[in-house]
């Protein structure tokens, strides 16, 4: 069953980025907690998906992660700009509705918005996520890329469950 999920970080504060985009505080500060302990929700996730699709800003950003975390599922980058070929994603470009067309033909099952939050509202506003998981980082930015901007539309939610892991808290609600 086709499902879309929007799985996301964000500061405590509501914010998934500073406002450079930069992501450095998303580890937290906590050096005695092992980064493999701090990915392990996010790879438990990321084996039950079947395909991503992320905006232009966050593939950009993906890119100078170095290595392709990524390889083996069919990536969608949302976008109305050009890039150079990549071998790891396809450019698609239109409204929520027909990406999401687009995509199920090849992904039956889990779809992650991997980010931001310009895909995450057009994909609210038209109605298609089904579920938010949210990891709140103990980290309060004071400024950045809100996870949910102005124009994001009234979504009531329901809490389907939590968890806490490596002092972060995800949240996970389910449309009503």
């Amino acid at each position: 069953m086709q499902r879309v999920v929007l799985y996301i970080a964000m500061s405590l504060d509501g914010y998934i980025a500073r406002t450079n985009g930069d992501v450095d505080w998303l580890g937290g500060d906590d050096p005695s907690v092992p980064e493999d302990e701090l990915m392990s929700g996010c790879a438990r996730f990321y084996e039950t998906v079947d395909s991503l699709i992320m905006g232009r800003a966050t593939y950009d950003q993906v890119l100078g992660f170095g290595k392709w975390p990524y390889a083996g599922k069919p990536c969608y980058v949302l976008t109305h700009r050009s890039a150079a070929p990549d071998p790891n994603v396809e450019l698609v470009a239109g409204d929520a509705k027909d990406v999401l067309a687009r995509v199920s033909q090849t992904s039956p099952g889990v779809i992650w918005l991997v980010g931001g939050s310009d895909v995450a509202r057009r994909f609210a506003v038209a109605g298609l996520i089904d579920e938010y998981r949210v990891t709140i980082i103990p980290t309060v930015l004071g400024s950045g890329i809100s996870l949910f901007p102005e124009g994001f539309p009234e979504t009531r939610l329901r809490l389907s469950g939590t968890e806490t892991l490596a002092g972060t808290v995800e949240l996970q609600y389910v449309q009503r």
